[in-house]
C-alpha cells in the first residue's frame, strides 16, 4: 500500500505540540478588522487547541 500524502493546506494551518495535541490560529483576524474593537482583536491573538471532534480527522489529513 502506498504512503499517505500529507494534506498541504492542513499542514500550513495546524501545528502539533510535543504532547500530540493540535494547535490552530484563532479565526476572525484576516480582514474586516475595522469593525472589531481592540478588546476583540486582542482576544483573537495567539493559538487555540483543536477540538477533540475535529482532531481525529485532522490527524488523518496530516498523516499523524
Amino acid at each position: 500500500m502506498p504512503k499517505m500524502k500529507t494534506h498541504s493546506g492542513t499542514s500550513k494551518r495546524i501545528r502539533k505540540t510535543g504532547t500530540g495535541k493540535l494547535r490552530r490560529q484563532m479565526t476572525g483576524r484576516r480582514h474586516r478588522m475595522e469593525k472589531k474593537s481592540s478588546r476583540v482583536t486582542r482576544r483573537l491573538e495567539g493559538t487555540t487547541e483543536v477540538s477533540k471532534t475535529e482532531a481525529g480527522r485532522l490527524k488523518r489529513l496530516l498523516g499523524i
